[in-house]
């Protein structure tokens, strides 16, 4: 790994760095100062949705999204190109050399284009901005998938063009990523990587649907981008992914993450917790070096032991796995904020086994 930091307004973030999903400017049950609490470094907001709901003026008049909601740690932006793509895909839209036009929730036709999602992100204020990208669809022929790489890379050198000009207007140099498209074809994903390569940019991001027909991951396709790309790349596994996933990858040097899953499955009763007894004891070498922990079992409503001896976090410093099941059982708000916090801190650890065990030299 030839970066060991990401650049951030607030600091260096060591790498390797998950960052959960805050999409609308929050993580769902928790506030800032819980987040930094699970040594959570930073986290990723979605360019559309903030595009959507909280507009250009308001953005401006807080100075960018971290002051918006209050947090001064690391900020990574996407383009919104997989919300908007989903909208258009669904029949509400349409997708042309041009940008992408959607209707809005209000009901009004919108262009979104690779030069809107890039300004805007610039007024976000991001420590890195995603470039506007064609999702190639799981399933999609080649001749689709194609036209997925043809758009992408045509729109990338839109972006970079863009991108350039705002460092010009704001003199702010963040992070741009290029987005690697192509779906299952490795032929299309070198050509795409390649490609990307050469227009120029400080990483390229692993995009599309990573999950094969058999619902494994397709570390194939994460392979041939770390393969083709420059040394000095970062490698962003975007919407990766699940633990072990995130570990696999970080070997092939991928040092950036982002997914929902964390949250999401803590809002539904999915604890992750390590097989150790404590956090010096955690081998993530093994093959089943996690698990998962579900509260509202019945076993579960009378144990007295924290979720997880691996584990700091707010919950299983002060709380025990049957006043859990409790709070669950009865639908109290404060299971969903303790379990996520608790999930976000597996992930915090996960990256600090990473760096210790993988890129400890």
């Amino acid at each position: 790994m030839s970066q060991k930091f990401f650049r951030s307004k607030n600091g260096n973030i060591q790498l390797p760095v998950f960052f959960p999903d805050a999409t609308r400017a929050v993580l769902r049950t928790l506030d800032s100062v819980d987040i930094k609490n699970t040594k959570t470094p930073g986290v990723l907001v979605n360019t559309y949705h903030l595009y959507e709901e909280i507009g250009i003026k308001l953005i401006k008049k807080h100075g960018g999204i971290g002051n918006f909601m209050n947090w001064k740690e690391g900020l990574i932006s996407d383009s919104g190109g997989f919300q908007v793509m989903s909208i258009a895909k669904k029949g509400s839209g349409k997708i042309s050399d041009e940008g992408v036009i959607f209707k809005s929730e209000g009901g009004k036709k919108e262009l979104f284009t690779p030069e809107i999602s890039v300004s805007f992100q610039f007024l976000l204020n991001t420590d890195m901005v995603v470039v506007l990208d064609e999702f190639t669809e799981p399933g999609a022929s080649l001749e689709k998938a194609k036209e997925t790489v043809r758009r992408t890379i045509s729109w990338a050198k839109r972006s970079k063009k863009e991108y350039e000009k705002q460092v010009k207007l704001t003199g702010r140099k963040p992070y741009l990523l290029g987005v690697v498209q192509g779906g299952d074809y490795l032929d299309l994903r070198k050509e795409c990587t390649k490609a990307l390569v050469e227009i120029g940019f400080d990483g390229l991001g692993y995009g599309g649907w990573p999950i094969k027909d058999d619902k494994t991951f397709n570390y194939d396709v994460a392979r041939v981008i770390a393969e083709n790309s420059p040394s000095n790349y970062l490698l962003y596994g975007l919407g990766v992914g699940k633990p072990h996933e995130i570990v696999e990858c970080a070997r092939m040097g991928y040092t950036i993450f982002d997914c929902v899953l964390p949250t999401r499955d803590a809002r539904h009763k999915r604890l992750y917790v390590y097989n150790a007894k404590s956090i010096k004891d955690i081998d993530i070498k093994k093959k089943d070096f996690y698990s998962y922990y579900v509260p509202d079992k019945e076993k579960y409503a009378s144990q007295i032991d924290p979720v997880s001896s691996a584990c700091d976090c707010l919950l299983c410093s002060n709380y025990s796995r049957s006043y859990l099941a409790h709070l669950f059982k009865i639908k109290d708000a404060s299971a969903l904020r303790l379990a996520t916090i608790h999930n976000l801190r597996f992930y915090s650890i996960l990256m600090e086994k990473i760096r210790e065990e993988i890129f400890k030299e």
